[in-house]
């Protein structure tokens, strides 16, 4: 790797990471927030689900446009509309402007961040160093849930809420400046369409789930559903998908998007019920919060390092699924947790072994879903494109769903015992489905055998 393409990763993976820690920044800060803005308890998940929405919605559309009107163009144009949002949330006085900040954070991040990812995928012609930089990209965009829940409840506690928006700005500017002289303007091939429909329906499909879950009205929910059935049905049937739906055919694209679907939408809600257990349930502040997450998170940084090497020893669906099974089985305990502070002791280590397997598993689902699919050249972008919608629709979900479980138990510690059943739950399920979806086909045609081998080829690149 040329001292170019480092810095060219250094920048941005660094956005990257930025752009997921700006959604859980507000995590531990939510009680304060919403405080500040006139929000109740009930209306805060809005304050995520406000930014997932466009981000999940949006982001496949926009990585299109990438294409057609220049890629460092548009990844630049999101970190302005960023920086322009963050100024907004920073001074908000109401639950409007609040949410409305939020929104546009979620359009800057479906913005920037296939342009992003697109920009490091054609940094390398290499095969192999682009499949190990797609895994760190997956480890930093999960370990950025973990660092925003530190850096939010350290600026929370030592300044204000506000300053949670306000730090996007210096970090913005930075990335502005630089860029220019990094990364070289490009543009895709002549004759991309829009998928207008498809990102219309996806985006009206999510809200609507979204909003049918939070709010537990079954009409909404069903509508939701029905516009995500028809959105199914356009990208089957056009010419330029805004998702390649035809490649969930293939056995890895479509177990390991399910497994990333899973590994980010149950740990993220893990980590927002966390949040509201420390506070409202313990009374710690938004500083001892962010600690509490830190300190643990430093296992996400030892995962990001070690799970190629897992991978290139014991193969992707292995470390999947023992990626899951760590995420899951230290995800059960929490089901204990009482009202003393003493359960500090379940739930520190808990956090901490859970949080590297799901970092572990998050780079074996990149590669599973991506570089370690045996696919042609012609359909990574494909596959890389439909692996970041999951990255964002998993968010986008997990938070709502699992609040409104919580939410049926008139106690807030009942309520957050029960989604944590159904989590584990949850995700032991798809376990299972994975580890008989990936499973080796025992007589391979010789297609398949080519494809076995260049998946384990990929897989070779992490042991060393």
């Amino acid at each position: 790797m040329t001292s170019r393409q480092q810095a060219i990763v250094f920048l941005l993976l660094g956005t990257q990471f930025m752009l997921s820690v700006d959604y859980s920044i507000l995590n531990v800060a939510l009680p304060q927030v919403g405080a500040g803005v006139g929000l109740g308890l009930s209306d805060l998940p809005w304050v995520m689900t406000a930014y997932a929405l466009p981000a999940a919605g949006f982001t496949l559309l926009f990585g299109r446009i990438a294409d057609m009107f220049g890629r460092r163009r548009i990844f630049l144009t999101g970190i302005v509309l960023l920086a322009a949002a963050s100024l907004v949330g920073g001074f908000a006085t109401d639950p409007v402007l609040l949410l409305t900040a939020r929104t546009l954070q979620g359009f800057a991040t479906a913005i920037a961040t296939p342009a992003a990812l697109s920009l490091l995928i054609t940094t390398f012609s290499d095969e192999k160093q682009r499949a190990r930089v797609l895994g760190l990209n997956g480890a930093l965009l999960s370990g950025g849930f973990t660092v925003g829940a530190l850096v939010g409840g350290t600026l929370v506690g030592a300044l204000s809420w506000r300053w949670a928006f306000l730090i996007n700005v210096p970090v913005a500017v930075l990335i502005l400046v630089v860029t220019p002289f990094l990364v070289r303007a490009s543009r895709g091939p002549a004759g991309v369409k829009l998928d207008v429909p498809g990102a219309v329906t996806v985006t009206l499909g999510l809200l609507a789930f979204a909003f049918g879950v939070t709010n537990r009205n079954l009409y909404v929910l069903v509508a939701g559903l029905v516009m995500l059935v028809v959105f199914w049905r356009i990208e089957q049937r056009s010419k330029a998908p805004l998702a390649a739906v035809s490649i969930l055919s293939r056995p890895t694209v479509k177990w390991g998007n399910i497994a990333g679907l899973v590994v980010f939408s149950m740990e993220s809600a893990m980590i927002f019920l966390m949040t509201l257990y420390l506070q409202d349930v313990l009374g710690f502040s938004p500083m001892t919060t962010g600690l509490i997450f830190g300190v643990p998170g430093l296992a996400s940084v030892a995962a990001g390092i070690m799970a190629g090497r897992f991978i290139g020893r014991y193969g992707q669906r292995t470390v999947l699924a023992m990626g899951l099974l760590v995420q899951a089985g230290c995800t059960a305990p929490l089901v204990l947790l009482g009202t003393s502070t003493a359960w500090l002791w379940v739930l520190v280590p808990a956090l901490f072994l859970g949080f590297f397997g799901h970092v572990a598993a998050i780079v074996a689902f990149m590669v599973t879903a991506t570089a370690g699919s045996g696919l042609p050249d012609s359909e990574q972008g494909l596959a890389t494109g439909l692996a970041t919608l999951s990255q964002q629709v998993s968010v986008t979900i997990g938070v709502p769903i699992l609040s409104a479980v919580a939410a049926t138990q008139a106690n807030l510690l009942s309520g957050i015992h029960v989604a944590i059943v159904v989590d584990v739950l949850v995700t032991a399920v798809v376990i299972a489905l994975i580890w008989t979806g990936l499973r080796p086909r025992p007589q391979a045609a010789p297609g398949e055998v080519r494809e076995r081998d260049k998946d384990e080829t990929t897989a070779g690149a992490y042991a060393g």
